[in-house]
């Protein structure tokens, strides 16, 4: 007897079929992503993955978690999903990098209203970019189509990544000192924060739509909130070869004011020169239109700095080389003092305003 090809599953919104046949299209993309540790194929039920005892002497794992957030409306809007993978990647990965950590596997969670094979092919291959970027496996994942919490055209994405890092080489900001130095890396963009308020700004109040020519940007409006996130991992990996860092700060949501913060030893504090880097120019259109604060754009976006490094002043220069060498664009954005003596006296201050 001939099985009919629909069933009571596929009515209530979920195709089995269409599950099974995207496994066997993103085997394709997934694969050129494996490193000699990965052991399993893509559409077991786990990934295995070995550390090797010859690597490490004292080995720590590294986790971290993360989402996109509503920049995956943006990709909506534009019907373009390739770069939200590297976005997600990006924000795991940056994450582990601030502790020392090397990436060594990753795992994607993508929740659908409805299967669509095309759009969730483009996403996995930006998921690979951007662990091929990062040097990092990516060894499964989970797609779960989930009709009546989503609707059809919606997804969400999550990511999780696992690295490596040797126990007495963590950074930690516990070396921290007065006098210290601290640099600033480029930003490509807005990266994955403030979406909701962007959003809000651009659509809402001022009624744009992602077609927009924007001559402030030289592209469209789509185009350039859709910048995908840096990744800084590889860059950091190979200036800590070289050079001790004091401290790491991946500029996320909470921006400066909030980020900088959590690695500062108890007595010292971070002053930011603003002027010391040129802000891109989506930075200052939302700050226009959307008349925000600087105090709410410090505290909000990474004002083009996505992530900071916190060295010895006697190395500050020869970092600096090292980073332009490795292809990123550093600033020195201010140094490390001491923390006034009074009460509630915050640990950063920000001298444009």
């Amino acid at each position: 007897m001939n099985q009919s090809k629909i069933s009571r599953y596929s009515e209530a919104g979920v195709d089995i079929d269409k599950g099974n046949e995207l496994v066997s299209r993103i085997k394709k993309i997934v694969e050129p992503t494996f490193g000699r540790g990965v052991l399993t194929d893509i559409g077991g039920f786990s990934g295995l993955y070995a550390i090797g005892s010859d690597q490490f002497n004292d080995p720590v794992l590294v986790s971290s978690t993360d989402g996109v957030g509503t920049k995956l409306n943006i990709a909506k809007l534009c019907n373009k999903h390739e770069t939200i993978g590297i976005d997600l990647v990006a924000m795991c990965v940056n994450d582990i990098a601030v502790g020392g950590a090397k990436p060594l596997f990753f795992l994607d969670y993508l929740a659908v209203g409805k299967l669509d094979i095309d759009t969730t092919s483009d996403i996995i291959k930006g998921i690979a970019a951007g662990c091929k970027i990062s040097r990092c496996s990516l060894i499964g994942g989970e797609t779960a189509e989930m009709p009546g919490i989503y609707r059809e055209g919606d997804y969400d994405l999550a990511g999780f990544v696992v690295g490596i890092a040797e126990r007495d080489k963590i950074i930690d900001g516990s070396d921290i000192k007065v006098g210290d130095q601290i640099i600033g890396l480029a930003s490509s963009g807005l990266h994955s924060n403030g979406y909701s308020l962007v959003r809000k700004i651009c659509f809402e109040e001022l009624g744009l739509t992602v077609d927009h020519h924007m001559a402030e940007f030289g592209c469209t409006l789509g185009e350039e909130l859709l910048k995908p996130t840096r990744i800084y991992s590889e860059s950091l990996l190979n200036l800590t070869k070289n050079f001790k860092v004091s401290g790491l700060v991946h500029i996320t949501g909470g921006g400066f004011i909030d980020n900088i913060p959590r690695i500062l030893p108890q007595g010292s504090r971070a002053i930011i020169h603003c002027e010391s880097w040129k802000i891109p120019p989506i930075f200052d259109f939302l700050q226009e239109k959307g008349t925000i604060t600087p105090q709410e754009m410090y505290r909000t976006f990474n004002m083009g700095i996505g992530m900071v490094v916190i060295v010895d002043e006697d190395i500050l220069e020869d970092v600096m080389q090292q980073l332009t060498a490795l292809g990123e664009t550093p600033f020195h954005i201010g140094k490390i003092t001491a923390r006034p003596k009074k009460p509630k006296s915050p640990q950063i201050e920000i001298d444009c305003f």
